[in-house]
């Protein structure tokens, strides 16, 4: 059992041993006493990868399931994956490639498709998708809608969980609605990057005190990250890799157990069906 008598999750981290500090943040996460990592493929024109079809994804899941099973052996519990296609690729495919929206649409769908291929792995909790968050227009938003929608029928039809790079927003009810429609439960669709409050999907909380603590006092199921994203020209971005096991201590300090446990133990069994407590050595 780790330092804190609890497992210790980052529920959204990158990993770059290629480009990054590697395996060196897991050990940074390790002995500040954390466990358990969800390791998310990096972006994939950041390794290098310029995709034109779904299949060109297919070495960027490799490889962050080379690293999950490195990450595995550092940790006091484990790591496992979550591998899809990041909305951004719209932009890379629209203005680098001169696809149109649609084309661009098609090309991440069949990125989603082929990372749905290892869902039914044990290393493999779900896909990732989501739509802009920034300034985006309606082509676009739709085109991207449409890549999150196959995100949601896929992950039913694997009985996977679904994290989302989305707008800052603490209301994503209808896109729970259009998960609840594909028949994925809304529980296993969690919002990367959201804030302490969020209605619709579950809120991965990024690691600052004054977010931690609304979630705490809110009461209702919350993940945590650090989103650390293991770039040496952004060293500590956008989190460094102790942030969660140091937050932790806070809010243990700050009275709040019953959170540690929800973010820790609870909720990730709710999102991902997995056991951190039975995972620990």
């Amino acid at each position: 059992m780790s330092e804190f008598e609890s497992p210790v999750l980052d529920n959204h981290i990158h990993i770059d041993p290629d480009h990054g500090r590697g395996l060196e943040a897991v050990e940074d996460f390790a002995r500040a006493g954390g466990t358990h990592l969800i390791v998310i493929n990096k972006p994939s024109w950041h390794l290098g990868v310029e995709a034109d079809a779904g299949e060109d994804f297919r070495p960027v899941f490799e490889r962050t399931l080379e690293i999950v099973a490195e990450a595995t052996e550092l940790l006091e519990g484990r790591a496992w994956a979550c591998l899809g296609v990041h909305p951004g690729c719209i932009s890379q495919l629209i203005g680098g490639h001169g696809y149109n929206p649609q084309e661009a649409s098609e090309i991440m769908r069949g990125g989603i498709d082929v990372a749905a291929e290892y869902a039914d792995r044990e290393d493999v909790l779900g896909l990732k998708s989501g739509r802009p968050h920034w300034d985006a227009p309606d082509d676009v938003w739709e085109a991207s809608n449409a890549v999150m929608r196959r995100a949601f029928e896929l992950a039913a039809e694997r009985d996977c969980a679904v994290q989302l790079h989305a707008e800052d927003t603490e209301d994503m009810s209808e896109v729970a609605e259009w998960a609840e429609a594909a028949g994925l439960p809304a529980h296993r669709v969690i919002k990367h990057f959201a804030r302490g409050t969020l209605e619709g999907p579950i809120p991965s909380v990024t690691s600052r005190e004054d977010e931690l603590r609304v979630a705490a006092e809110r009461g209702a199921p919350f993940l945590m990250e650090t989103d650390f994203i293991d770039d040496p020209d952004r060293p500590g971005a956008v989190l460094g890799p102790k942030t969660v096991p140091k937050r932790v201590s806070w809010l243990l300090e700050e009275g709040y157990a019953g959170a540690v446990h929800n973010a820790h133990v609870e909720t990730p069994a709710l999102a991902y069906g997995i056991d951190t407590e039975a995972t620990l050595e």
